[in-house]
């Protein structure tokens, strides 16, 4: 394997840790409540907001914003959840509901961006030394590096929060049968909302790590990064969180090294043909679990 290939392979592996981050939220709130966050990348850009205002006003390196960032956006999805998600179980279909809705919400969330700060691109403006660290033959932006180590951190607080606490196990007995863990005698919506709020904080981080991995972001790019969130669980299993990492993985390697035999566009084609082979052999992803009919 050549020295260009490890470095793609190297940067596929980091850039594939932060897309199942991307993922990781739109999987905790589907498993849980079967809602599609069409609206989870302008949650993400709107992280990315939080962190440009933090650094401008307070001054706050966008790492040290993270366990802000991820508050906030936690109290802010625990609300949003009473106003928006109880309804939507009313509905004769709540799946293509909750699509709607959330929908709705992410073009508001857009254009509610947009007049705040316009259509201009915006970018964190910080530094960090050094700026690469070299291993080997292989360099590596110093960012990337903290970003992944903050990626397998969450990734980790969230498998001990999901199979180690008591309402971690409640949540997981939620995606396996609602009913049950109602008679009971637990309040299944209180924990929804726990699940929703986790899900739009997981968005909040990962649009603080995409905008210092990546050079802008504007109001415009929260549809790239909900497309790349549904790629990543769609390859790694609906409701799976553990399946949306390793879908990601698979895809930021092979996007990556890709890059390197041929054109990006054509790079891009082939991360989109495992995609469309994956359902084809597939369709309940790699780790996902078949539907019973």
């Amino acid at each position: 394997m050549t020295q260009l290939a490890v470095q793609a392979l190297v940067n596929g592996i980091i850039l594939g840790a932060i897309y199942g981050l991307i993922g990781l939220g739109l999987n905790v709130i589907f498993g849980v409540l079967r809602v599609v966050n069409f609206a989870h990348g302008e949650f993400l850009v709107l992280g990315a907001y939080f962190a440009f205002l933090a650094l401008h006003f307070l001054g706050l390196n966008p790492f040290v914003a993270l366990p802000l960032v991820f508050a906030v956006f936690f109290g802010i999805g625990y609300l949003l959840y009473f106003v928006l998600i109880p309804r939507l179980g009313r509905s004769d279909d709540p799946e293509t509901a909750s699509l709607l809705v959330m929908f709705g919400v992410s073009i508001m969330l857009g254009a509610g961006m947009l007049l705040a700060f316009e259509a201009d691109a915006r970018s964190l403006n910080y530094s960090i030394e050094p700026v690469f660290l070299k291993l080997g033959p292989i360099l590596i932006p110093t960012v990337r590096l903290i970003a992944l180590g903050v990626v397998l951190v969450l990734v980790g607080l969230l498998a001990f929060f999901l199979y180690r606490t008591t309402v971690g196990k409640a949540l997981r007995a939620i995606t396996m049968n609602r009913d049950a863990v109602q008679i009971v005698g637990i309040n299944a919506s209180l924990l929804s909302a726990v699940a929703f709020g986790i899900g739009i904080a997981l968005a909040g981080v990962a649009g603080v790590l995409v905008a210092m991995i990546f050079p802008a972001f504007s109001p415009f790019s929260g549809s790239d990064y909900t497309l790349i969130g549904f790629i990543v669980i769609v390859l790694g299993g609906l409701g799976h969180p553990v399946g949306a990492l390793l879908g990601a993985l698979l895809f930021g390697v092979t996007e990556q090294v890709s890059a390197v035999y041929f054109s990006q566009s054509i790079a891009l084609i082939i991360g989109f043909a495992l995609l469309v082979l994956t359902i084809f052999i597939r369709p309940e992803g790699i780790l996902g679990r078949r539907a019973a009919r």
